[in-house]
């Protein structure tokens, strides 16, 4: 661990928190290690040009039972201990002497970046209650980073923040090292450790070569002005209309109602699957973020899922697999089409591309992709697109260090754009949702007053 660094003051010009950075250090595995390095596969490569995925959990301190320095110093002690298996975590982005990316770990390097800050005025009830990013970004670390900035800097970085009534932990990983199912993995085997487990129960599979061994040099170097490619310039912020976010809790009533209407045509008159739970609410919000948008009948929409495909591949990869083991998959239709035909029209729309992106489909994809590499960037969804990331599965409210569950979930700034939406698992647990967008203004303040939508009739 390397010694604290001097007070800075981190403060949006508008609005912003006064968040206060106390310290930072460094941490890596407990034990030392061999150097170890692990290539980056197809599925990994094409998420270089996007930025850190980010995450942020809130915790209460159970009435000052719990106190700040205590929870540092658990949680730093936890990560030490985890990062042994998670090795990787603690490692950088590197090439082999063929230009092909991977992951380099040995004992010289940094580790995963933890800082500490104080926000003594901040209460989490105030920080639920946001419903953009724009406040919450200062609670999380490496806004505007892009993945490709993991040659140089660390791959996981932590920000633990003192609040009036608990803490804030922001957490940015390197999306070209793990995907959502690998990063809640890794979060809850170190919430398991700092419970006070010896060990993890289930270690990550890291040989991500098995999954697919096609070595692919990539001739990709980091832009000049990465703030400006995130719209922080202002000729950028000037061009892109400016986005709002919110957060929609459905209820496991309302959930259970979205899908009911969906399936209401049982058994399926073609012949498919019933609606699961997901395609039933995907499409509620297409259908009315489409509406949202006062689209032409002819104009095109596209939905985009980044499925996982651990269980697709071949052989089956376990659930364990550490990296990235998805593909995004799009599908579109005319707005017209999508709109005046029942709910479940779309929903079939969503269920066969989703079926239909079976092993053969992801070999071709990869394929097609090794023979001319395209590197997207975090905005290539589609037109008009409602872009599906994270996932309902994930037991993020399960994600408890021993001072209880957290208070709230969240994802960060980074990786935006009109459409994007993150699904979480609703705090109340069952099969209650929060559904994470970002849209832009007007059409967000129409989704807002859409009754029908929000299933308050």
């Amino acid at each position: 661990m390397a010694g604290d660094l001097p007070e800075v003051v981190k403060k949006e010009e508008t609005g912003g928190l006064k968040v206060k950075i106390t310290g930072k250090t460094h941490v890596k595995p407990v034990k030392k290690l061999d150097r170890k390095e692990c290539q980056l596969v197809t599925f990994d490569l094409p998420y270089l040009a996007f930025y850190y995925n980010q995450k942020l959990l809130l915790y209460g301190d159970n009435g000052g039972e719990v106190r700040f320095p205590e929870m540092v110093e658990k949680l730093k002690d936890g990560l030490e201990t985890v990062l042994e298996p998670f090795h990787q975590l603690a490692g950088r982005l590197g090439k082999d002497k063929d230009g092909v990316f991977r992951v380099e770990y040995d004992n010289d390097m940094e580790g995963v970046e933890v800082a500490e800050a104080v926000a003594d005025d901040v209460c989490i009830a105030d920080l639920v209650a946001e419903e953009g990013t724009a406040t919450l970004k200062e609670l999380i670390p490496y806004n505007g980073i892009l993945n490709l900035e993991g040659l140089q800097r660390p791959l996981m970085a932590v920000q633990l923040t003192k609040l009036k009534d608990g803490v804030a932990m922001g957490c940015a990983f390197n999306h070209a090292v793990l995907d959502g199912t690998a990063t809640w993995h890794f979060m809850s085997s170190w919430a398991e450790i700092c419970r006070g487990a010896q060990d993890i129960s289930v270690a990550p599979f890291l040989e991500r070569t098995k999954a697919r061994n096609t070595r692919v040099k990539l001739d990709i170097t980091l832009p000049p002005e990465p703030a400006a490619a995130n719209g922080d310039s202002k000729e950028a912020a000037a061009a892109a209309p400016p986005l709002r976010e919110k957060v929609f809790k459905f209820t496991e009533a309302a959930i259970d109602k979205i899908k009911t209407k969906v399936n209401s045509t049982n058994p399926p008159s073609d012949g498919s699957n019933p609606f699961s739970t997901f395609q039933s609410l995907s499409v509620h919000i297409w259908r009315h973020v489409t509406q949202a948008r006062n689209l032409k009948p002819e104009d095109i929409t596209v939905f985009t899922v980044f499925a996982d495909c651990r269980k697709r591949v071949d052989p089956p990869m376990p659930e364990s697999y550490f990296g990235n083991l998805i593909q995004a998959i799009f599908t579109g239709t005319a707005a017209g089409l999508l709109l005046m035909n029942p709910p479940e029209f779309g929903a079939g729309v969503i269920q066969k591309a989703i079926v239909s992106h079976n092993t053969a489909a992801i070999d071709q994809r990869n394929k097609e992709w090794e023979s001319a590499p395209k590197i997207f960037q975090f905005k290539d969804a589609g037109m008009n697109c409602v872009a599906v990331g994270s996932s309902p599965r994930f037991k993020v409210y399960d994600v408890d260090f021993g001072w209880g569950k957290p208070e709230s979930v969240r994802s960060g700034c980074n990786n935006r754009f009109d459409g994007m939406m993150y699904l979480y698992q609703g705090k109340d647990g069952g099969r209650s949702i929060d559904v994470e967008i970002s849209l832009e203004e007007e059409a967000m303040a129409r989704l807002e007053k859409d009754k029908e939508f929000l299933m308050e009739n």
